[in-house]
């Protein structure tokens, strides 16, 4: 049985996204005064005494926005009260009832959902009293609430479970594989993300900058459960406008560090920029298993790039030679699945689990070569007595060694290549640690 919906719907600024973040018990929607920063449905998984349900964040209802993006986000709530179980109705206790609120309970009441009046902002039980008047909305008293200050937290989670009745609880299946997607602004990403899913999970426009939170996407795919992150066009920190925009970049490097393995799109038609190098560096020195999907591949014809594309991301991303590429047009879901594919076999080289026997011979190899090993008049020869796996996810590798220092920058990297072609795991990266062996 699937897990329960709950979706927060209400006007703008009434702090939909703070109670989605205290109900979570952390930061999950990005929290400004400025209205309509909320766009794409934001959804995270809550649970209280092993019973779950998803609990979907929207944008304000009626919001004007600056960037001609108000039917778009008026679609994605109504896509989350098509799926909803529950609705939590929010209006603000302190601006009283307006007309927009008003406009929200007749478009409530025509889907005939079952709904929790929750009236939020008020701090203290003084201004209890206040709430009586959301009561002519038709949907009985409102709950009141101070999500910022975890007010009545507990009655409303009581009241959502109380609503849920006695079905019986639905554990949400563990996702096998968490996908980031990272990029610049308009290379693609959300696009990307719907094509993956097949629907408009999240809004698609040619307005740069239109994802500002980091989206977690649930779908399944050959029966097992897959987390797509759709995450905000990235841009130079100079140009970085406001907080909005701060918090973007920070939940986008944030979905880096969470994910498994990270889709790095790539527009085809612009050369390679200062902010896809900061982005690969970052990528890199995460240690993150990574695909260069090079999006736009149409309309590459018109790229000023010239001569073979790979071996030009090579030169330019030199810290990601171990990720594959792979070309794609998401407009017209093309490679999409192979893409998947793909991502699903670097999963499994990302979490292969070394034999100690198997990799100490792979490391007799790679003593025997001595290739970029550098001998130290005060230190002599660096040597390896043996190694061990210590991790997955980056495949991590401890040796033991006589002395870490001798081990250059230079000699790491040619053992690191010569273990991802003899282990079979030559498209993800390795992290390789030196101890000293005790005597």
């Amino acid at each position: 049985m699937a897990v329960l919906t709950v979706a927060i719907i209400g006007r703008p600024n009434v702090g939909k996204s703070s109670l989605l973040n205290a109900l979570a018990g952390k930061m999950i929607s990005i929290v400004e005064p400025t209205a309509g920063v909320t766009r794409d449905r934001i959804s995270t998984i809550i649970e209280k005494n092993d019973r779950y349900f998803e609990l979907i964040d929207t944008g304000g209802y009626g919001i004007v926005d600056a960037d001609q993006l108000s039917e778009h986000i008026e679609q994605q709530i109504r896509k989350a009260i098509d799926s909803a179980d529950i609705v939590l109705f929010m209006v603000d206790i302190r601006d009283g009832l307006v007309p927009l609120d008003q406009q929200i309970a007749r478009l409530l009441r025509k889907h005939n959902l079952d709904v929790i009046g929750v009236a939020n902002k008020a701090d203290s039980a003084k201004m209890f009293p206040a709430a009586a008047e959301f009561a002519r909305l038709g949907f009985g008293e409102f709950l009141c609430i101070s999500a910022t200050n975890n007010l009545n937290k507990s009655v409303l989670l009581d009241k959502i479970l109380d609503r849920i009745g006695t079905i019986e609880p639905t554990r949400p299946a563990e996702p096998t594989m968490k996908i980031a997607i990272i990029g610049k602004r308009n290379a693609g990403k959300s696009t990307l993300v719907n094509a993956m899913v097949g629907s408009d999970r999240v809004i698609v426009s040619e307005t740069p900058g239109t994802t500002r939170d980091a989206v977690d996407v649930r779908f399944e795919k050959d029966g097992k459960t897959i987390i797509v992150i759709d995450t905000a066009g990235v841009r130079k920190k100079s140009k970085i406008a406001d907080s909005i925009e701060f918090y973007s970049y920070v939940r986008a490097t944030r979905s880096v560090r969470r994910a498994d393995i990270v889709l790095f799109l790539i527009e085809a038609t612009l050369p390679i920029s200062q902010v896809d190098k900061k982005l690969a560096r970052f990528i890199a020195e995460e240690y993150k298993s990574c695909i260069i999907v090079i999006n736009k591949w149409d309309l590459a014809k018109d790229t000023a790039v010239t001569g073979d594309y790979e071996q030009y991301l090579t030169k330019q991303l030199p810290g990601l030679r171990y990720a594959p590429i792979a070309f794609t047009t998401a407009t017209k879901s093309k490679n999409v699945q192979s893409l998947l594919d793909l991502s699903a076999e670097l999963f499994k080289q990302t979490t292969t689990k070394i034999p100690t026997p198997k990799l100490n011979k792979a490391f007799e190899i790679i003593k025997g070569e001595r290739v970029g090993a550098t001998k130290r008049s005060s230190g002599g020869w660096p040597k390896i007595y043996y190694a061990t796996q210590i991790a997955v996810n980056p495949v991590t590798i401890l040796m033991f060694v006589n002395k870490p220092q001798l081990f250059e920058e230079t000699y790491r990297r040619f053992i690191i290549g010569r273990l991802q072609s003899l282990l079979g795991i030559a498209e993800v990266p390795i992290r390789l640690l030196a101890r000293r062996r005790r005597q």
